[in-house]
């Protein structure tokens, strides 16, 4: 009668089964990712209607428009199906390939993928424009991310997070907006708000390392659980506890060193090319009128 009814049990206990044919979905992840589309996709709309001419109506780039739902596609995948499932019921390896991709991949695709001018009506706000230009500054933006980073790695921050799904909602929600800062001194798409110039990109980039690196050394050469939700989990794969949780700690320190240091590599060959090491070489569509504030950092 109900032919379906398994496939519906299973989007209440998604960690009944591990596989893509078993795709968990959680619809609180799909209401948010389908906010921001909306309002992406309103957006340039709005602008286009308020355009006096039709160079001015032109919306986000295909590349921009494809960068941005890239970056929707990879918060859907990591917050629901197998990946979701493995990091939260079995595997702490798993969860730090989640938060590599919430942390060093969705949030410079959404960036990206964000023309200046859709951000640009909120900087007429005074206390907006005040604490954008606050948290987006290069030292700052570096220190939220590494505190959060760290802080929600230590054991009882952590344990927390895995006892209580709200507060795991929380800790990914911080991930996501402490890149996005992070980010944002190397994808800036606002000459209001500039990217750093060249070499301080590099600088930069190979700073950032440091943090993170300092955390996965920790994790990796524990000698002892760190995070007993894990080790009270389902085996899965013959992995065990001690060995998945140093495959999480290399997993954080090797693919997200070489992340950094392969976008430094790009800056400087972009620098290279641009033949200025100034900060407005290193701006999209710069122009003196509009950018004031390019020495801030």
């Amino acid at each position: 009668m109900f032919p379906h009814f398994p496939a519906l049990l299973h989007l209440l206990h998604p960690a009944a089964r591990i596989g893509w044919q078993y795709f968990s979905v959680h619809w609180s992840t799909v209401a948010g990712i389908a906010a921001l589309w909306a309002l992406y996709e309103w957006r340039a709309r709005a602008h286009r209607a308020e355009a006096a001419t039709p160079e001015e109506a032109a919306g986000p780039t295909r590349g921009q428009h494809t960068l941005f739902i890239s970056g929707l596609l990879v918060m859907f995948l990591s917050l629901n199906g197998p990946l979701h499932d493995l990091s939260d019921y079995y595997l702490f390896s798993a969860h730090m390939v989640q938060h590599l991709a919430l942390t060093l991949v969705i949030p410079p695709l959404l960036i990206l993928g964000t023309p200046g001018w859709m951000l640009r009506p909120a900087l007429k706000t005074a206390w907006v424009n005040r604490w954008a230009h606050r948290l987006t500054g290069a030292k700052t933006a570096f220190m939220i991310f590494n505190i959060v980073l760290a802080g929600w790695h230590l054991p009882p921050l952590y344990n927390l997070a895995m006892a209580n799904h709200d507060v795991h909602i929380f800790e990914h929600l911080m991930f996501m907006v402490s890149a996005t800062l992070m980010w944002w001194p190397l994808t800036s798409q606002m000459p209001e708000l500039p990217r750093l110039p060249y070499p301080g990109q590099m600088l930069y980039c190979f700073i950032m390392t440091i943090p993170m690196s300092v955390v996965a050394f920790c994790i990796t050469l524990a000698d002892h659980m760190l995070y007993p939700a894990y080790a009270a989990a389902p085996r899965i794969w013959g992995i065990t506890p001690m060995v998945d949780q140093s495959a999480g700690g290399l997993i954080m320190w090797v693919p997200g060193t070489l992340f950094f240091l392969i976008v430094l590599s790009v800056v400087f060959f972009k620098w290279v090319g641009a033949d200025s090491d100034d900060s407005a070489g290193a701006q999209v569509n710069w122009t003196p009128a509009a950018s004031p504030n390019l020495n801030r950092r």
